[in-house]
């Protein structure tokens, strides 16, 4: 199929956007020059940084951010203190104003986060006024610390509820409540914002979480001048996170609104997971900030070809897609049973996949150390695939279906320094026996 056939274009709360990429409310979204700038690179829409009213003085902690850093990998995730935006909320106005001349065909939507009922809707109003297509409640921010804002309310279904009604009732655009990831059970607080009014729901905002201490200092970072605080995390770390709620919230039949994924989004791979999850629209941060704008091309270039592979012509005709084949793990056929399978003519002798067999798995592997080549033993196998994870050459080991015929050995667990078998009696309805070793 064509690229040029391939539609990215996505309606999104009767918006339609002509890709469903996304900058999120960040850093990454402070000014009308940044955004434009990204509008030039290819994104379809904002959603501008947390407006403030000018009720607080806003001061952002110095230094602001910590990178999480994980052997070679850079990166992998970032903690940050940063607050709402500390610039004039005029100043923010008049970017919208803008923003909405010379890029009509772009979606603004306007992040608010009020400190009452009046701020809510005042800060509504005035996003409405000033051209704002939709409005983004911030239920979620992890570090606020005044009673009643970001995740606090995020946690208080009660206040959700109320400040979305308020906002509901005091605007005509389409308004999405941002949930927070510190919590158990995202699709009740959603409920609870749908019950308020809300049009979509978007998530997750960061992941509390403390970074790195630093050794030296014993100071947790990133490093307030000898504090550190328990704060947002984000990046690649906590994409399975954000994929999780995306996927529960998609699957509740009494929320069945449209769903914007945020989270860990690098690369198209990542967009096309949430999406196939049921998410609509893609936000991105922290991808913005370890690698700028452009990756934006990589992601309308990597998405486009994906569609073009599969015959798919419309980006709307993959949302929740994979949603089907998401069950819960009782729904598993045990009785279809595998083991790795090596192609050891691109072994490169490394014996990694011995190590963690012998000591994190099923003591299924034997190892040649002349050939420096390891040999299975099918019996033994567990099928979790350890050793594929550390394998440094990519597709050397493989997971192989065996017959249904085929059985695992029963195993015996043998004290092997005592030479004494060990016997487990098993669970009974009215409780565990006596162990008998």
């Amino acid at each position: 199929m064509p690229k040029k056939s391939i539609d990215l274009s996505i309606e999104f709360c009767g918006k339609t956007f002509k890709n469903p990429f996304l900058l999120s409310s960040s850093p990454v979204s402070n000014s009308a020059e940044m955004v434009a700038r990204s509008f030039d690179a290819g994104w379809s829409g904002v959603v501008f940084k947390t407006l403030n009213s000018d009720r607080l003085k806003i001061t952002h902690p110095s230094p602001r951010m910590n990178a999480f850093h994980y052997g070679a990998k850079r990166v992998v995730g970032v903690q940050n203190v940063e607050q709402i935006s500390d610039r004039p909320l005029m100043d923010n106005l008049a970017d919208f104003l803008y923003l909405k001349k010379h890029y009509p065909e772009h979606v603004l939507i306007s992040s608010i986060m009020g400190f009452s009922n009046d701020e809510w809707a005042y800060l509504a109003k005035v996003s409405e006024d000033n051209g704002a297509d939709m409005l983004e409640l911030n239920f979620s921010c992890p570090h606020m610390c005044i009673e009643g804002t970001g995740h606090h309310v995020g946690k208080a279904f009660d206040l959700i509820e109320r400040f979305t009604t308020t906002v509901k009732n005091t605007v005509s655009i389409p308004v999405i409540a941002k949930m927070t990831p510190n919590i158990t059970d995202m699709t009740e607080p959603a409920i609870y914002a749908k019950q308020g009014g809300a049009d979509a729901i978007s998530a997750i905002n960061t992941v509390s979480g403390i970074s790195e201490v630093g050794l030296e200092d014993l100071v947790p970072k990133p490093n307030i001048f000898g504090i550190g605080a328990v704060s947002g995390t984000s990046g690649p770390a906590i994409k399975p996170i954000g994929l999780h709620f995306i996927a529960d919230m998609a699957q509740c039949e009494d929320l069945a609104i449209p769903l914007s994924g945020i989270g860990g989004i690098e690369t198209w791979i990542d967009a096309l997971e949430y999406i196939l999850l049921g998410a609509s629209t893609i936000q991105v941060t922290t991808g913005i900030m370890h690698y700028g704008y452009r990756i934006v091309e990589d992601m309308i270039e990597g998405l486009s070809d994906f569609m073009a592979q599969r015959g798919v012509t419309r980006i709307s005709d993959l949302v929740g897609k994979a949603l089907p084949n998401l069950k819960t793990t009782d729904h598993f056929d045990l009785g279809r049973q595998g083991v790795t399978q090596y192609d050891l003519d691109k072994c490169v002798g490394c014996g990694q996949c011995y190590i963690v067999c012998t000591d994190a798995a099923g003591q299924a592997l034997e190892w040649d150390a002349e050939k420096r080549r390891p040999s299975l033993i099918e019996d033994k196998c567990l099928s979790c695939m350890l050793c594929s994870f550390v394998c440094p050459v990519p597709d050397l080991i493989a997971f192989k279906e065996m017959p249904v015929t085929w059985n695992r050995a029963e195993t015996q667990v043998m004290d092997k320094h005592l030479e004494k078998e060990i016997t487990l009696e098993p669970f009974t309805k009215e409780g565990p026996n006596e162990c008998t070793c």
